[in-house]
């Protein structure tokens, strides 16, 4: 090999292996995509929207959502383990698709854990049970008697088939001995418009989105399913309370496909954990009701593994 070919040949391997990580140190140098699962105005959606503008500040570049709803959120998951692992496609990761639907739909054609790096936790929110003022419910108590003597003719609302919302109904006719029918939405904001329009009586979701509709009252909140009265709701009972043993959690996160370069994972992860420092961010989520304790990248890895173990017997058993 002569002296110019030599020299060509260490140039071209320097492009190669030098490149990227430049590239990975300027991180974004084009706008983000962040996915949520659900149509806008569930509690993923406007988590995701608050955070991608504070990481639009922050980082420089614009965080872009984009709503990919349908089945369960596996839509959109699936779209995330098929996108570049470049940083370039996050998602706001929650519970549905990753600890439910792999449970409710075998065929889910990922692996919630192999195919993702879960990057930052987010926090929790808990589901609540709203009913109609024209459905003539008050309390809890006067949902079971009615669905009790009047077997599946009371209707219930759920973000889709296999979502934690159905599941937890379903726990709850279990326990209580209630039969409700079931009518599965593409989303929270579809079911709730319809929820506030008359269409269905009563819809099992999430509390944050909620909470305006209550203020209004035009929405009653019958239980909660924290393990005690939650702050922005602490007049309501628990279902614990209320004597049923239903206790759920839904948590939002921040993942990428898998693979994603360590530098890359670091800034994010960096940049949101600021984002949510933020006293108005703090606030807005105290107005919504969002949970947050912070976790480490490992922690949260193992707490979404944890969450599958625990989820997995209560699908099941709802899906029988």
């Amino acid at each position: 090999m002569n002296r110019k070919t030599f020299l060509a040949t260490m140039a071209a391997i320097f492009a190669t292996t030098a490149l990227p990580a430049f590239a990975q140190d300027d991180w974004p140098e084009r706008p983000v995509r962040i996915l949520v699962s659900f149509p806008p105005g569930g509690s993923s959606d406007l988590v995701a929207r608050l955070l991608a503008e504070k990481l639009s500040v922050s980082l420089g570049q614009q965080f872009v959502i984009e709503n990919k709803p349908g089945a369960a959120g596996t839509v959109a998951a699936q779209a995330l383990q098929q996108a570049q692992p470049d940083g370039y496609t996050l998602m706001l990761s929650n519970l549905t698709p990753f600890n439910v639907a792999p449970v409710r739909f075998p065929d889910t054609p990922y692996d919630p854990i192999a195919d993702f790096d879960h990057i930052t936790y987010v926090g929790t929110v808990h589901l609540g049970l709203f009913a109609a003022p024209s459905a003539e419910i008050t309390d809890l108590d006067s949902l079971v008697n009615m669905a009790r003597s009047q077997p599946g003719l009371l209707e219930y609302g759920s973000s889709g088939v296999g979502s934690w919302g159905h599941v937890i109904a379903e726990q709850f006719q279990d326990e209580s001995g209630a039969e409700l029918f079931h009518i599965p939405y593409k989303g929270s904001g579809p079911m709730r418009l319809d929820f506030m329009g008359g269409v269905v009586p009563t819809i099992f979701d999430a509390v944050p989105q909620n909470l305006p509709a209550v203020a209004e009252g035009t929405a009653i909140p019958l239980a909660v399913s924290a393990p005690e009265r939650i702050a922005s709701l602490p007049d309501v009972p628990t279902f614990i309370e209320a004597g049923y043993p239903i206790e759920a959690e839904n948590w939002l996160g921040v993942s990428t496909p898998a693979g994603v370069p360590a530098a890359i994972k670091a800034t994010l992860d960096a940049a949101l954990t600021d984002a949510m420092a933020l006293p108005e961010v703090q606030a807005q989520f105290d107005t919504w009701g969002l949970i947050r304790e912070p976790k480490s990248n490992e922690a949260f890895s193992s707490y979404v593994q944890d969450q599958l173990t625990r989820w997995t017997p209560l699908v099941q058993a709802a899906t029988q």
